[in-house]
């Protein structure tokens, strides 16, 4: 049975979203439709991608997933599907792939085949879900696009920076919680700190500083800020039954900085 997943600032009181189930069961018998998320701050592309890229892989190779965030960012964004690590993503070509996807994507196709609607203004439902059906039947790619040899919009990814005593850092996400995740992942945190001890300086002007990194919540005292790797490898921000974000005024950007002695 094909799975294909949605990620959408569709948001869900609106009846946006069932219309695209609609369109899809109505072309397909069998499909499992999985709601990644339909809460994604509208047009926020950079948070679709952070969603997006940490948990594509935990669904099974050939599972498609549709991309419906800032879809018609000006009358020349044309609409792609890409195969990239055995997976289908479809989506507007406005930078949100370069953020999802670590190498260079198999292949890219720009959707060429006509909206099943006059409106053209629902992408999503008369475009990629329409594209995602064709896909999820085995039908070729070349048969509703034309191959193309790169994207036309990237987003250079931001990076934390290290040297022999330091990691510098940011915050690239807010979850639910919020807790605020950083671009520092355990593998760089490893390699720079070789066993030594460290302070992890939290915001712009270093208000708050962690001398540890913990690996559970329950650590610390409910209330108390902690440190510690989250499933994806992320160095995050958080207060044990707290929001970091709240109590301690962090935010998207600020500057995480890790000093070894």
């Amino acid at each position: 049975m094909p799975i294909i997943t949605l990620t959408t600032d569709l948001g869900t009181v609106d009846h946006y979203v069932s219309a695209v189930k609609a369109t899809i069961i109505r072309q397909l018998e069998n499909v499992n439709i999985i709601d990644i998320s339909h809460d994604i701050p509208t047009f926020n592309i950079i948070h679709a991608a952070f969603v997006l890229k940490n948990v594509y892989q935990d669904f099974p190779s050939g599972t498609i997933h549709i991309i419906g965030v800032n879809t018609e960012t000006d009358k020349d964004c044309s609409h792609l599907i890409v195969y990239a690590n055995e997976h289908y993503f479809i989506g507007s070509d406005n930078g949100i792939f370069s953020l999802i996807l670590d190498l260079k994507p198999d292949k890219i196709f720009e959707i060429t085949t006509a909206s099943d609607s006059d409106n053209e203004n629902f992408p999503i439902k008369d475009i990629f879900a329409k594209s995602a059906c064709h896909i999820a039947r085995g039908g070729m790619l070349e048969i509703i696009g034309t191959e193309i040899k790169q994207f036309s919009k990237e987003f250079a990814k931001l990076e934390a920076l290290h040297k022999k005593n330091s990691i510098i850092g940011s915050i690239i996400h807010i979850d639910h919680y919020g807790n605020a995740i950083t671009n520092i992942s355990q593998r760089l945190f490893k390699d720079v700190a070789k066993g030594r001890a460290y302070t992890i300086n939290l915001g712009n002007k270093g208000h708050y500083s962690i001398d540890s990194i913990k690996r559970k919540y329950n650590e610390v005292q409910a209330g108390d800020a902690l440190a510690l790797f989250i499933s994806t490898g992320l160095l995050s921000i958080s207060i044990n039954n707290g929001s970091a974000t709240s109590l301690m005024g962090l935010n998207i950007n600020d500057t995480v900085r890790i000093e070894f002695k």
